[in-house]
């Protein structure tokens, strides 16, 4: 093992232990930290040594491959916390990542949907799938992610314990462990407690055939236990195309923006959102007064009569 991966393999080992980051976001600083390393080392280079300038060209090499702002932010970001941690911890008397100003991330705002969409992908989840008990999951797990604006990996990582009883709020673990609160509409809850009564039927007759059973709401066959992110992205997709919705607006995360959208258009407050998302600062929920305030430009630029005439 090289310098440089012991800096980075223990690094992201006080992140998870201290910081108690999420499993994707050691993924992210790994790669990005593993990607400035290969750089370092093919240049003659050293983590402990390379001076302020390095990080710099480091950039611009970045810029040259293509990358996007938002990609060349997010790498300085992990550069920066790599280096924050070495000084901390000793192993350089200096931070030469600590002065240099990022290319900074071009804000886009979210995609959303209208709530005429939104409903067609819920008639669309109904209906989708092989057999009725598809069926019903695909509509709670549409429901399910429209009435609470989980992230999609609080969605399909959702132990069945916590929707047993209907009850109408679920406990969520989201990032770093974080726990919230988040209620469920009655649509939900009656498309949970269908899917529910399936699910307990199909468990009971594989605990029969002797297959051991599932913790999951959502049940599937990877390492985790339970359905995936990937397998979700897909099943979205289709049920876009099923309900006439363009698959290209449609992901998971869409669902999430509607569902903050969608409060905020309807009078709820900003801090009550935020909450509600798991967002740790109410500037990155702040966004979505952006996204109303562009809908509603849009709105009466066409609708309204002066705007029509020439």
């Amino acid at each position: 093992m090289t310098d440089a991966d012991r800096w980075i393999s223990t690094f992201l080992q006080a992140q998870s232990a201290e910081a108690n980051a999420a499993r994707n976001t050691l993924l992210a600083y790994g790669r990005d930290l593993k990607d400035f390393a290969g750089w370092a080392a093919h240049r003659g280079l050293d983590l402990a040594t390379l001076p302020r300038s390095a990080i710099e060209d480091y950039l611009i090499s970045c810029e040259a491959e293509g990358l996007s702002k938002s990609s060349r932010a997010r790498r300085l970001s992990s550069v920066r916390q790599l280096y924050r941690f070495a000084h901390d911890e000793g192993w350089r008397p200096d931070n030469p990542a600590l002065r240099i100003s990022g290319p900074g991330a071009s804000q886009r705002l979210p995609k959303t949907l209208s709530h005429d969409e939104v409903d067609r992908l819920l008639d669309a989840a109904r209906s989708k799938g092989r057999t009725s008990g598809g069926k019903l999951r695909n509509a709670a797990l549409v429901e399910l992610l429209y009435a609470t604006g989980m992230r999609v990996s609080e969605l399909v990582g959702l132990p069945v314990a916590a929707v047993r009883g209907d009850p109408k709020m679920i406990l969520v673990r989201g990032k770093g462990n974080k726990e919230r609160m988040v209620p469920l509409s009655a649509p939900a809850r009656l498309a949970t407690a269908a899917w529910l009564a399936q699910r307990d039927a199909e468990e009971e007759a594989a605990r029969k055939a002797g297959k051991p059973g599932s913790k999951a709401l959502f049940p599937g066959s990877g390492s985790d236990g339970h359905l995936t992110r990937q397998h979700f992205y897909l099943l979205i997709k289709d049920i876009a195309v099923l309900g006439g919705v363009d698959p290209a607006k449609v992901t998971p995360h869409t669902l999430r923006h509607a569902f903050a959208t969608h409060l905020l258009a309807g009078g709820a407050d900003l801090r009550v959102i935020q909450t509600l998302l798991g967002h740790a600062d109410v500037a990155t929920t702040e966004i979505y007064t952006h996204v109303l305030e562009d809908q509603l430009k849009d709105l009466v630029l066409t609708h309204h009569p002066l705007a029509k005439k020439t």
